[in-house]
């Protein structure tokens, strides 16, 4: 039974029963009892087996699917979320990634605006002082857990209006003829501020990783600068070495 695997619910626990069945879940996970993938049985058998209401079950599935710990699968149930690989080799989207990984992805606004390019964004984007760009960002889901808080600035040229920006940016830009073809980026570790923390649902000076990423076109304008606040226990980045020949 899935109960003698995770271990129940104490009877002198004076904890709420959903805190009980996410900590058994949550140790279970850490603990390697549970696997990246494997399938939680359905809320129901798990009330049944559990002895707790359904309603106590789902709160408690909640909170670790907002904790990144767990997924839901449209159609297919509850799984032990997997930490996802992002490679450095490939300039894709974040919805590209997660839809390549069986992953449903959203983005939640924060903003979008239209503005002068700032000195900091003309060095960068090599643009005039005075030239028009635009901003967006945005919280990154996957399977509705908080993935990546980012920020881009794009140049002005290569979009029609900030409002021509839907699911993904890189769609946007392909549809105008300026998506990057080849792109810089850098990777380090940061602690997430209090602002961050909020929007990812992890606590402030949580670990995560930056990267910070300029995109250019084939010939060789730059259009492109984002930053994004990945979480550190969701991402690992990998790339492939090739030996000199």
């Amino acid at each position: 039974m899935f109960s003698e695997k995770i271990g129940g619910l104490a009877g002198d626990d004076h904890a709420p029963l959903y805190k009980q069945l996410q900590r058994a879940l949550r140790e279970a996970i850490q603990t390697k009892v549970l696997s990246p993938d494997d399938a939680l049985p359905a809320e129901r058998d798990l009330a049944e087996e559990f002895g707790i209401s359904r309603i106590t079950v789902r709160k408690a599935l909640d909170g670790l699917v907002s904790e990144g710990l767990l997924t839901r699968r449209q159609g297919a149930g509850t799984f032990v979320a997997a930490r996802v690989e992002k490679s450095f080799s490939k300039l894709s989207s974040f919805t590209e990634d997660m839809i390549s990984r069986g992953r449903t992805p959203r983005s939640e606004w924060i903003s979008k605006a239209e503005g002068l390019v700032t000195p900091e964004e003309s060095l960068t984007l090599g643009l005039s002082p005075g030239t028009q760009v635009y901003r967006f960002a945005r919280i990154r889901y996957a399977d509705g857990a908080p993935m990546a808080v980012e920020y881009s600035t794009i140049a002005g040229f290569a979009l029609s209006s900030a409002e021509a920006v839907g699911v993904s940016l890189y769609e946007a830009l392909a549809a105008t003829g300026h998506r990057p073809a080849r792109a810089l980026q850098r990777l380090r570790a940061v602690l997430f501020t209090a602002e961050h923390a909020e929007l990812l649902g992890v606590p402030p000076k949580d670990a995560g990783l930056l990267i910070e990423r300029r995109g250019f076109l084939k010939d060789g304008r730059a259009v492109e600068v984002t930053q994004s606040y990945y979480r550190g226990d969701a991402y690992d980045f990998v790339a492939e070495l090739n030996a000199l020949s």
